[in-house]
């Protein structure tokens, strides 16, 4: 039995990815909904840290540093750090032993995480309390970590916080580019088993202009992604824009000013999710009922797939099942969707 002071302090350890993190948002406004004198604080790297600052219910963000892990020093100032805030409870959505480890060394009386097998390696010795999911969406799983807490079947609220983006603005208007007037495309992934081919993002792109009258946007993060969206703005004909450099915060204004957003299963898909923007997303290897765009109004293409354990290096031979008109399709469904909601 948890017993917790009138305003409890609450420590959540999710350090990545950036997809993982937005999934994790929910979990924030349901403590604060059910404890709203509570001090909540989040342990995550720089990355992620960006898109959670301004976030209604953080108290404070505890920035950890990627190789927190490989010296003593970092062990001993990560441990400081935590301390001094005096958690009571220390909540592991990613239940590994570099999340586990943090809510140990906060000192927290209470550490919830995942029982077996989504708990892993240390985890499951470090967080005393561990829970058996049982639904099947991560952003559900995630919330279910608060039913020690008394805190079932909350409402799931994303809420991210919006901000003034001047590169964006700058980038837009000399494009004529309106809100809800363009689509974005996103062609990278974090794994080689989730490239969907540019080619045929480029047919798509051409569909969205000729049929719906919406150029696309082609986003992208690093020279190997630059170089996916120019391809795909040469397949486009002349219906795609590649984007400027952006920052996760610019990528979120950007995507929140879009009419539709289409992509694999990555970190910018759950961000357009997240602000709102209907997503048609492209799964090969993993499965939308796990980590699909959350809530409804969106479009999951999968074809199902014999999976191992090298799932994140295997090819995208699972994603080519997928064809450019199965996605144009797809954008059809949901556009059409969009248009007779706001008729």
């Amino acid at each position: 039995m948890i017993s917790l002071p009138s305003s409890p302090r609450f420590l959540i350890t999710r350090l990545s990815a950036v997809g993982d993190c937005i999934h994790t948002i929910p979990v924030v406004h349901a403590l604060r909904e059910r404890f709203p004198d509570c001090f909540l604080a989040w342990a995550t790297h720089n990355g992620p840290a960006t898109l959670l600052e301004g976030l209604d219910g953080i108290n404070e963000i505890v920035r950890v540093p990627r190789d927190w892990m490989k010296s003593p020093r970092s062990w001993l100032n990560v441990r400081r750090e935590l301390r001094k805030l005096q958690f009571d409870v220390a909540i592991d959505p990613q239940s590994l032993t570099k999340s586990a480890l943090l809510g140990w060394l906060s000192g927290a009386r209470y550490r919830i995480g995942f029982a077996r097998p989504q708990g892993r390696e240390l985890s499951l010795l470090t967080n005393r309390l561990l829970v058996e999911p049982q639904r099947q969406h991560v952003v559900d799983r995630y919330l279910e970590l608060l039913r020690p807490l008394r805190i079932d079947n909350p409402n799931v609220r994303f809420d991210m916080p919006v901000s003034v983006e001047p590169n964006i603005d700058a980038f837009l208007r000399p494009n004529d580019l309106r809100t809800g007037a363009f689509a974005i495309i996103n062609p990278g992934a974090g794994w080689p088993s989730k490239i969907w081919p540019s080619d045929r993002y480029g047919i798509v792109a051409a569909h969205l202009g000729e049929q719906h009258g919406l150029p696309s946007i082609v986003t992208w993060a690093g020279a190997d992604e630059r170089q996916m969206a120019s391809k795909i703005c040469d397949a486009s004909r002349s219906h795609a824009i590649l984007a400027s450099d952006t920052s996760l915060t610019e990528l979120r204004e950007l995507v929140r000013s879009a009419a539709i957003f289409v992509g694999s299963d990555t970190g910018p898909m759950h961000l357009a999710v997240a602000v709102g923007t209907p997503c048609v997303s492209i799964y090969g290897p993993t499965a939308p009922e796990r980590c699909g765009p959350y809530g409804s109004g969106h479009c999951a293409l999968h074809v199902p797939v014999a999976t191992n354990n090298k799932i994140r290096s295997d090819d995208n031979s699972a994603m080519l099942q997928i064809s450019a008109a199965d996605v144009c399709a797809a954008t059809d469904q949901v556009i059409n969707r969009i248009r007779q909601s706001a008729a």
